[in-house]
C-alpha cells in the first residue's frame, strides 16, 4: 500500500472557512415505483457539523448512498466543492468525501494498521511497475503511508493496538478504526452513519469528542444518528427527513420545537403523511437495493 508523500496532515482535504463543500440539489431516489428520497436540497459548509435525523425508514441512509456514489440519484445532482460527483463510490472518495457505515465494514482478518493503510489507496501515486520493481520511490512512499496511518491511529487512540487484528477490537474501538480508515483518504467531508449505534454512554461521549476534534482540523462532518442527545449536543445545524422529504432544517432549538418533528417521532400522522403500508414498501425496496449493491462484483473495493 503506497501513498502520495505530499499528503502529510489531517487538513489536506480541508476547505476555507464557510465554503460550501457539499451541495445536493433536488436529489430524488426511486426504486421502481417507490420513492425513498424526494427532491431534497441539502448543503454542508466547511467547519460545520451537520446532523441528519428522522424516524426509521425516513430515507436517511438512502440519501447518504446518493451522496457517496453507491446509488445514482434518479433525479437531481450532488456537487462537492462545485463539481458534480461521479457515479462511482471510489471516485467520490478520491474527490474528497469519505464515509463510515451503519454496519461496521472492516477487514476483520487484517490488522488495525493494515485497515488504515487500505484507506490510503485513493492517495496512492505509485503504479503497478513501481510496486513490482519495488525501487527507492516505492519504499519511500510505503514508509510515508505507514507513518501517516500511525498518526491517524494515534489521533483516534488506537496506536497501541496497531498490530492487533481488527476483529479482536471491542465494538467501540472498531467504530474508531472505521473513522480512522475514512480519514486516511484525507477527506474534506466525512459522513458518519450512526457512529454511536450500540455504544454505552462513555463510548458515545468519546465519539462526540472525536468528531469535535475532526471538525477542529477543518473537516466538515455530516452525521446520521438516532441518539437525539448526541445529535443536539454535537451539531451546528440539523435537518429532519420524514419519508424521504426534508421536513425542517435549523439549529437544535428550532428543530426540537417543531411540532411536525415531534409528531413524526411520536408516530402521529400529519398532513400528507404516508400510511404504514407505503412506509413498509419503501423500507423493503431500500433493503433490497442495499443487498444488491453489496452483492455486486467489485463493490467490496468501493468501500
Amino acid at each position: 500500500m503506497t501513498t502520495d508523500t505530499t499528503t502529510k496532515d489531517a487538513t489536506a482535504g480541508a476547505s476555507a472557512p464557510g465554503e460550501v463543500v457539499l451541495d445536493a440539489r433536488g436529489v430524488t431516489m426511486r426504486f421502481g415505483g417507490l420513492t425513498a428520497v424526494r427532491n431534497v436540497d441539502f448543503t454542508v459548509k466547511s467547519g460545520e457539523i451537520v446532523g441528519l435525523i428522522g424516524p426509521n425508514g425516513a430515507g436517511k441512509t438512502t440519501f447518504f448512498n446518493c451522496l457517496t456514489g453507491l446509488y445514482i440519484p434518479t433525479e437531481g445532482e450532488v456537487r462537492y466543492k462545485g463539481n458534480v460527483l461521479p457515479p462511482k463510490s471510489y471516485k467520490v472518495t478520491a474527490a474528497g468525501i469519505a464515509r463510515t457505515f451503519q454496519n461496521i465494514r472492516l477487514f476483520a482478518n487484517m490488522t488495525v494498521l493494515e485497515n488504515v493503510l487500505v484507506g490510503r489507496h485513493t492517495r496512492t501515486k505509485e503504479g503497478l511497475w513501481s510496486a513490482l520493481l519495488r525501487g527507492p520511490g516505492f519504499h519511500k512512499a510505503e514508509a510515508a503511508s505507514r507513518e501517516r496511518a500511525m498518526e491517524l491511529l494515534e489521533f483516534v487512540g488506537l496506536a497501541g493496538k496497531a498490530d492487533h487484528l481488527a476483529r479482536n477490537l471491542p465494538y467501540g474501538e472498531q467504530r474508531k478504526l472505521e473513522i480512522a480508515r475514512a480519514l486516511a483518504s484525507e477527506p474534506g467531508l466525512l459522513l458518519l452513519d450512526e457512529p454511536t449505534a450500540g455504544m454505552n454512554p462513555q463510548e458515545t461521549r468519546a465519539t462526540e469528542e472525536l468528531v469535535f476534534a475532526i471538525r477542529d482540523k477543518g473537516i466538515a462532518v455530516l452525521v446520521i444518528e438516532h441518539d437525539m442527545r448526541f445529535i443536539f449536543n454535537l451539531c451546528d445545524r440539523v435537518a429532519v427527513l420524514v419519508q424521504g422529504e426534508k421536513l425542517v432544517e435549523g439549529d437544535s432549538a428550532t428543530v426540537q420545537g417543531d411540532e411536525r418533528v415531534i409528531a413524526a417521532y411520536l408516530g402521529e400522522p400529519f398532513e400528507d403523511a404516508p400510511g404504514d403500508e407505503e412506509v413498509a414498501e419503501v423500507e423493503a425496496a431500500e433493503a433490497q437495493a442495499e443487498t444488491t449493491t453489496d452483492a455486486a462484483p467489485g463493490k467490496e473495493n468501493d468501500r
